[in-house]
């Protein structure tokens, strides 16, 4: 089933795994120290700086984002106090206030750039998935693998606030034979039937009818139909039967998406959510400046 999109104030429990990322993004970005805030800023500054969308789209990220100013306050030994107003999954309008800071003037911005970069990134994928979902109802809209190293759990989440379902996480999580697989065994019959005697479901990647055919009488429990036209995915959802068991891949658009649901697809595989979303444009803006 589809995973439905967060509700407004949800937010994703922060990992071991976001918190090394959070430390890897605030060394990369300030490896010996913030120079021009060490220089500029005085020591004793404080702000206030609130955290704007500047274009329409979905919220995700706000847990390592959050984390961010956490882990900076912590190393610079001080407090940065957080009051976020939207959560993941919320719609954004631009002008939207997302959150408000209040700490150390030099805390707050050696944590924005690495904050933004999460946040405008994560939310880019949960714009670009909300976008798809629209556009194939009723059809689920799964990711896939094709992530940045280290970021997939983060970028699942974000697919997750945009609505969309989630695909295996890595390979270790179930069977699919793809076209270099079905290469390496022979065919496709071949490699069901070896894959099938490891006791798991299996799902095999086809481009033909012939294809498929032959995945159905090796007992291949689910059909990837590889960059079908929708012709194609017609014949093959009469030929399987339950739609839910066909899984439709491979070069999916906006302009696409929707005719392949009209053809009978309910699942559709969009690498691109991850892939090629562009981020959404957020900024950090300093309102107050104290001592």
């Amino acid at each position: 089933m589809p995973i439905a999109p967060f509700a407004a104030t949800h937010r994703m429990p922060t990992t071991a795994e976001d918190l090394a990322i959070v430390h890897r993004a605030l060394d990369e970005d300030a490896p010996t120290g913030d120079l021009t805030s060490e220089l500029v800023v005085p020591r004793a500054s404080r702000c206030t700086a609130e955290l704007i969308a500047k274009e329409a789209g979905i919220l995700a990220g706000t847990g390592v984002a959050r984390a961010v100013f956490d882990v900076t306050a912590e190393q610079d030994g001080t407090d940065v106090k957080q009051d976020w107003r939207v959560g993941d999954g919320e719609t954004l309008t631009p002008g939207t206030l997302i959150a408000t800071f209040h700490g150390p003037f030099r805390t707050i911005l050696r944590a924005e750039r690495p904050a933004i970069n999460l946040l405008a990134h994560l939310s880019g994928i949960a714009t670009l998935t909300r976008r798809f979902v629209n556009a194939a109802a009723p059809a689920q809209v799964l990711c896939t693998r094709k992530t940045l190293p280290g970021l997939r759990s983060l970028e699942r989440a974000a697919v997750a606030a945009g609505g969309g379902s989630l695909h295996r996480a890595s390979l270790s999580d179930a069977v699919l034979i793809k076209d270099n697989h079905l290469r390496a065994a022979g065919g496709v019959g071949e490699a069901v039937r070896s894959a099938r005697a490891g006791g798991l479901p299996v799902e095999v990647e086809v481009e033909t009818m012939e294809q498929l055919e032959q995945a159905l009488e090796a007992g291949a429990e689910r059909i990837l139909l590889d960059n079908p036209n929708p012709a194609l995915v017609r014949e093959a959802v009469a030929r399987v039967g339950d739609p839910l068991r066909l899984e439709i891949s491979g070069g999916v658009t906006l302009d696409t998406v929707g005719e392949l649901v009209k053809a009978g697809a309910r699942v559709v595989s969009v690498g691109r959510l991850t892939h090629s979303a562009p981020s959404l444009d957020i900024s950090l803006e300093v309102t107050d400046v104290g001592r």
